[in-house]
């Protein structure tokens, strides 16, 4: 009885946390969902309702053509607003994302999800790359911030967080694809070989997914290894550190007192950043031709397809949001001081 009392109030205020978070969560995403509502249908010209005329005038009646409408964008036609909305989210709500204009008869749904794939791999493989070089450079540049290494280590990391995402990239493929061609210039695969788990389809995937790779890692390497120089800097000053130099403990401890107390606040960055480089996988993808959601939200654009370009816009704040949510109880699952309520 004396352990149950006090566990009610942590557990009911993890719940209280998770319900707040998940609240937020999908307020955000059912506000991005009304944006993209609102830009299909305001769009000048009204493709809606275009699309319902046009197939009128090609032989269909006006019920033929409200239904076939209302499959390719998620709602009605007719009506008035506010049916349309709720159309619209209904059918959200059953994950109908509508059918593509650019590709007849595919739902936007398998689209993204085929998409997704081409994305979700390189961004993770590159953000973890990123946050282990640069959380490690880190801890060396905060270390020997007094020497030639540590002022290296914070220019490089200075300079490489100043240079735009579409910049690396174009360097990347500038250097490995034209003047020195060891990398392919595009495209995920070489066309040659068969679909498969094989060891030439594989090889090829790996070969074409090393330019995007490191385009991720550069692009956030910068950033890692500044803010855990920080956080090391900071650390160093505290009292915990001095008392076990004092107790003669041997530097690789007191190396992993620094590196685990600096780098739980990067934890929360890192998830949040997983996020955010799924909208900034838009320069990358375009640049290497990647088939991934950045690339099919720019040919969404600009082949005037609003379901898929609302569709995949939603998934990617979908990705930004939950990514969020994880790095906040990520948090207070690793930091004790958190979980306990900051008592400590």
């Amino acid at each position: 009885m004396t352990h149950a009392v006090p566990g009610r109030p942590r557990l009911g205020a993890v719940a209280r946390k998770i319900g707040g978070h998940l609240g937020r969560g999908l307020a955000m995403i059912w506000v991005v969902a009304t944006i993209s509502f609102v830009i299909i249908r305001e769009i000048p010209g009204d493709p809606v309702l275009g699309q319902y005329e046009s197939l009128i005038q090609k032989g269909m009646s006006p019920e033929q053509a409200e239904r076939a409408t209302a499959v390719l964008y998620g709602f009605l036609p007719t009506g008035n607003l506010w049916q349309q909305y709720v159309g619209y989210m209904g059918s959200l709500l059953h994950l109908d994302l509508g059918r593509s204009l650019s590709t007849p008869g595919v739902e936007v749904t398998t689209l993204i999800g085929h998409a997704a794939r081409w994305t979700v791999l390189p961004v993770l493989a590159g953000t973890l790359l990123s946050f282990l070089l640069g959380v490690t450079m880190g801890v060396y540049a905060a270390i020997k911030r007094s020497g030639k290494l540590g002022d290296a280590l914070a220019l490089s990391g200075s300079l490489l967080h100043g240079v735009p995402v579409y910049v690396i990239g174009l360097l990347l493929t500038a250097i490995f694809a034209t003047l020195w061609p060891i990398m392919p210039s595009g495209g995920p695969v070489d066309v040659e070989f068969v679909p498969g788990f094989n060891a030439g389809y594989i090889g090829s995937l790996v070969h074409h997914a090393v330019l995007p790779v490191v385009t991720y890692t550069l692009a956030s390497y910068g950033g890692w290894i500044l803010a855990m120089k920080s956080n090391v800097v900071a650390v160093l000053g505290d009292d915990f550190i001095l008392a076990a130099e004092l107790r003669g403990l041997r530097r690789g401890f007191v190396f992993r007192y620094l590196a685990r107390n600096a780098i739980l606040p990067l934890f929360t960055i890192l998830a949040l950043s997983i996020g955010m480089l799924f909208g900034g996988s838009i320069f990358i993808e375009e640049i290497f031709n990647y088939p991934g959601l950045g690339l099919l939200l720019v040919n969404s654009i600009s082949s005037r397809d609003y379901a898929l370009m609302g569709g995949t816009f939603l998934v990617i704040t979908v990705g930004i949001v939950v990514a969020n949510i994880a790095a906040d109880l990520l948090y207070t699952a690793i930091d004790p001081r958190v979980r306990s309520g900051g008592a400590a």
